[in-house]
């Protein structure tokens, strides 16, 4: 036991002395954190509306000043006709424009070019008019047609803000790629300096030699994950609705897959950079398109949504959006951790087999 502690002092010394290894390690948590957070965000604000004063009334009048007075949206001008404001949505002078029909209640026209922010900026405009998000908003099919009532309820998130979405599937994908990614690297290394039958053949077993290595990329994962954690709460706002016991624990789960799939990367690549590219191959690009982070599963295609089936993000960063933001408790995320555990156990039998091969 002795042994096998000195292995691990070892490597985390050796970690901690590259400076750039751990810049790395915490420098790229905040920094995505900071830019998802506040930077490259879905929420809405400053939309440049354009107002059709053709029909106007004093019912009109108020739905235009609600708009006005909101954070989401900035009366540019006012034109006479709908051709008029089309052409300063086709110019690129405004993105949205209000129409008032006489007897036929609003049009919105939206620049749909990207059709999931025209349909963020449509919902908001609807329920900015109605006076506020609780407040239902009333439609009218036709001059002699009795009033439909909307009532809107915007549950977890009634702001809308994108961290919410984002938190979760910053942490998926940071914890995947760093704990995959560093560990293949480390072994890796040991091959390509040939240091790693110097380790063999100490009286560590070599089993325990893999687990050493892997054992500071685990405590640097938690400490990863409890600076997201941080961050997500103080500084993004983003709640921690569930239990904390149990997001700590599907996390340990989930970094326990990572590095098992960083020491089957390792088995199979011969060079750091080799390995760099394995990774990157095999974990950024399908994490970052098929896990649910920036599109969601149901929308793709069959035949992309049953690769997605096999990309363990898309369970950690679903079960982290109903613990953390729901608030659900581990009955309902039981289907995604079973998953997660499923591919753990796989994952690690794979790899600790082929590594015995490789000794034999």
């Amino acid at each position: 036991m002795k042994q096998f502690i000195a292995f691990v002092i070892k490597e985390t010394k050796h970690i901690l002395r590259d400076k750039r290894t751990m810049l790395i390690l915490f420098g790229m948590p905040v920094v995505m954190m900071l830019l998802f957070g506040f930077a490259i965000t879905t929420d809405v604000k400053n939309v440049r509306t354009v107002v059709v004063t053709s029909e106007m009334s004093p019912r009109t009048q108020q739905a235009v000043e609600r708009l006005a007075q909101s954070e989401y949206f900035v009366i540019t001008q006012t034109v006479n006709t709908p051709r008029e404001a089309e052409q300063l949505i086709r110019s690129q002078k405004a993105d949205m424009a209000l129409v008032f029909v006489q007897n036929r209640g609003m049009q919105i026209m939206v620049d749909g070019s990207d059709p999931n922010m025209a349909q963020q900026w449509t919902t908001y405009a609807l329920q900015t008019i109605a006076a506020d998000r609780s407040a239902p908003a009333t439609l009218h099919a036709a001059k002699n047609d009795s009033p439909i009532t909307i009532h809107t309820s915007l549950l977890y998130n009634p702001q809308m803000k994108s961290a919410y979405n984002f938190v979760p599937a910053i942490m998926g994908m940071l914890l995947m790629l760093i704990c995959a990614m560093m560990t293949s690297i480390s072994i890796v290394r040991e091959k390509e300096k040939g240091t790693m039958e110097v380790l063999l053949v100490s009286p560590v077993r070599p089993l325990m030699v893999i687990i050493a290595k892997a054992v500071p990329y685990l405590i640097l994962a938690f400490g990863i994950l409890i600076t997201i954690l941080l961050m997500a709460r103080f500084v993004l706002g983003v709640p921690l609705a569930g239990s904390l016991f149990w997001i700590l624990a599907v996390s340990t789960l989930y970094i326990l897959l990572a590095l098992s799939l960083g020491l089957l990367i390792s088995n199979v690549a011969q060079t750091q950079l080799v390995a760099l590219l394995l990774s990157a191959m095999v974990l950024l690009m399908p994490v970052v398109m098929l896990s649910g982070m920036l599109f969601p599963v149901e929308s793709m295609p069959t035949i992309l949504q049953w690769i997605s089936a096999i990309v363990p993000p898309r369970y950690y960063i679903e079960t982290m959006r109903k613990l953390m933001i729901m608030g659900v408790g581990i009955g309902e995320v039981a289907h995604e951790v079973a998953v997660l555990a499923g591919m753990t156990v796989v994952l690690l039998a794979i790899a600790l087999k082929k590594f015995n091969v490789r000794l034999e």
